[in-house]
């Protein structure tokens, strides 16, 4: 298992599915995945935007720029790269998950 599926795992994985349905800009994915996850993850801006930054440079997202309000606003999309991509780690986040269950069903039931 790569250990940077580990660091960068999750957040990646989160935005790609949520980028998967529908074009967003930066502070709309980082509050959408608070949301949706019932602030169980909260990643502010420095760590999200690098991912992006990357997800884009590796051609894995596109982004188009626009001004609303007066301000700027970097929109993403999901690319056919960034779509292949999400399905790895989905398949990489199902075998961990079934790792963890299977080692938690060895181990049968120790909390107290």
């Amino acid at each position: 298992m790569p250990r940077d599926l580990f660091i960068d795992g999750v957040p990646e994985l989160l935005l790609l599915r949520l980028l998967a349905r529908k074009e967003m800009y930066g502070y709309e994915l980082v509050s959408e995945i608070s949301k949706r996850s019932n602030n169980v993850f909260t990643f502010g801006e420095g760590c999200i935007y690098p991912i992006l930054h990357r997800l884009v440079s590796q051609k894995q997202l596109s982004v188009r720029k626009e001004t609303v309000s007066g301000r700027p606003r970097r929109y993403y999309k999901l690319t056919a790269k960034g779509n292949h991509r999400l399905s790895e780690l989905e398949s990489s986040w199902s075998n961990v998950s079934a790792g963890v269950t299977s080692f938690g069903k060895a181990l049968g039931n120790v909390a107290s």
